[in-house]
Parts: structure tokens; sequence; C-alpha cells
């Protein structure tokens, strides 16, 4: 009896710590982006999760029960902020424990901690679906994820801390392998820079204003506010009189004032991926921008 119940106390033991050893802290990630650059720093010491993928408009989103059942468990809510999730994760919020509510160390938001544009001077609904904030859009810009990256970086060691140096080490190693992707891009885009380009919606524009392309024309209304036909003959005329090289979209635009003014003008529709997720090419965040600069450069090349 003694010896059974000797073996049965060193299979609980064994059972437990190897729960622990496989405990991994739950990352609710809101966008592709973010939960790639947490399994970037994070490794094997994080389990993270996105709400969204790349073939949906991160602005709108159910709170779908899944979505609490995912947040519940959450050590560290990583999301882009700026009011990108204003619509759904305040409900999911709310569902969450103490440690991951706003103010609190577990609940990051990245736009806090880089640089914002297309502040608006005022707020009124007449001009769209505005961003009070600023566009939310940020890690379109290579500098912005290092920024996040240093930040993500402090959190996991504060949350985690007996794997502090595990966090700093990784954190050490995407900083190295970052900066050498930004020094061949800088190379890589000068052939492509001062283009003109005609935008569905500004989710680009931090990647734009980065590739020094110039934007002629939305083919958005207004912010949110889908193309309309007189809207599109209005920006056809235009095109009619400057040189444009491209119409962008992300994979989760509608297309049909896209291939609409493509149809009149021949300028070509080029979707790039956006997100971790995108296209084929773009599984993670280097391969996001290694995508998006090669898909421009074979469209803008003889431009």
């Amino acid at each position: 009896m003694l010896k059974k119940l000797g073996a049965l106390i060193i299979i609980q033991f064994i059972f437990s710590t190897s729960l622990y050893a496989n405990d991994k802290l739950n990352i609710f990630a809101c966008e592709p982006e973010w939960k790639s650059l947490a399994e970037e720093i994070g490794g094997d010491m994080v389990k993270a999760f996105s709400a969204t993928h790349a073939k949906q408009d991160p602005h709108y989103i159910r709170a779908r029960p899944s979505l609490i059942s995912k947040i519940r468990r959450a050590d560290l809510i990583f999301c882009s902020g700026a009011g990108l999730e204003v619509g759904w994760m305040p409900i999911l919020v709310q569902k969450a424990r103490s440690q991951v509510q706003p103010g609190n160390i577990g609940y990051f938001m990245a736009s806090k901690y880089t640089p914002v544009i297309d502040i608006p001077n005022e707020i009124d609904r007449g001009h769209g679906d505005v961003h009070p904030e600023g566009n939310p859009h940020v890690h379109l810009d290579p500098h912005n994820i290092l920024l996040v990256a240093k930040e993500l970086n402090r959190r996991l060691s504060i949350i985690d801390s007996k794997n502090k140096s595990f966090y700093q080490e990784q954190y050490n190693n995407f900083v190295d392998k970052w900066q050498n992707s930004i020094l061949r891009w800088n190379k890589e885009i000068e052939s492509i820079k001062g283009k003109r380009i005609i935008i569905h919606h500004k989710s680009f524009d931090y990647l734009f204003n980065w590739l020094q392309l110039n934007e002629i024309a939305s083919l958005e209304v207004k912010p949110g506010i889908p193309p309309t036909a007189s809207h599109l003959k209005n920006i056809l005329e235009n095109t009619n009189k400057n040189s444009v090289d491209i119409i962008v979209v992300s994979p989760y635009d509608p297309t049909e004032g896209a291939l609409w003014l493509s149809e009149k003008t021949q300028i070509p529709v080029v979707t790039l991926p956006y997100t971790i997720g995108g296209n084929e090419e773009s599984n993670n965040l280097i391969a996001l921008f290694d995508s998006s600069i090669k898909i421009l450069q074979n469209a803008l090349y003889d431009k």
C-alpha cells in the first residue's frame, strides 16, 4: 500500500512539474502583426493568439464568445490602439482579469509608444470614420516596430520576471535582425521613391510615408465611407490630367471601385499584404516588408 502511495505521489509530482515547465504566458493580440512580434520576443515562453486575420478589417470585428474565452486567460493584451479596436475591444476587456485592464502592465497599446500621424485638427463625423488619436496602423513603419518591441520586452520581463534574461536575449537578436533588414530595405526602396499612387483607405500611410510615395487620391469618399459613382468619376477626371502609377488596396478592401478605375485608366491595381498572412510570403514581420517592397518594385519599376 505504501509502495502504491509512494508511486502515486511521484507520478503527481512529475505531472505537476511538467505542467509548470510547459506553462506559458497567454498573449491576446488584436492583430496578426502583434502576435508575430510577441512570438519573436517571447519565443517558447509565450502562447500568442490573434483575434483577427489578414482578410478581416480590424476596425469591424464581432466580440464573439470564443474571443471572450481567450481574453479571460490572457496575461497580456497587445493591440494597436489609437481607436482601431474601439468597436469591439472594450466589450472583451470587461470580461478580462484585473491585470490586463487599462492602466495595468498587462494592457499594451502599441500606438502609445510610437509617433502617430494623421491626427485630425477637429473631430467631426461629417469627415467620415476619423480616428481622434490619429492613424492606428503603426506597424507599417519599420522604425515603429523597434519602439514597440522595446516596450514589449520590458513588459514581458516584468510579468514573467523569472525569464527576464531569456526575453532580453530574444529581444537583442530580433533588434539585430531588424536593423540589418532596415539597412537592406533602405537600399531596395530607392527605385520607387516619389511614385504616385491612389489608395483605397489610409491603411498604408505609415508605409507610404517611409517609402516616400505620393498619395494622389483615395477611393473612399471619406475614411470608412465606400466609393460612390460621382467620387470615382472625379478621380477619373483628375487622373486623366495627372500621371498615377498604381492603385493600392489591402486584402480586405472591396475592389469594385479600384477595378472600375483601373479599367477606365489602365492603371494597375496592386494588393499589398498589410499584415501577417496577407499573402503566402508574409509569414512573419520581416517577410511582410520583404513582400510589400517586392510587389511595389515589380509594379513600379518601369513606371
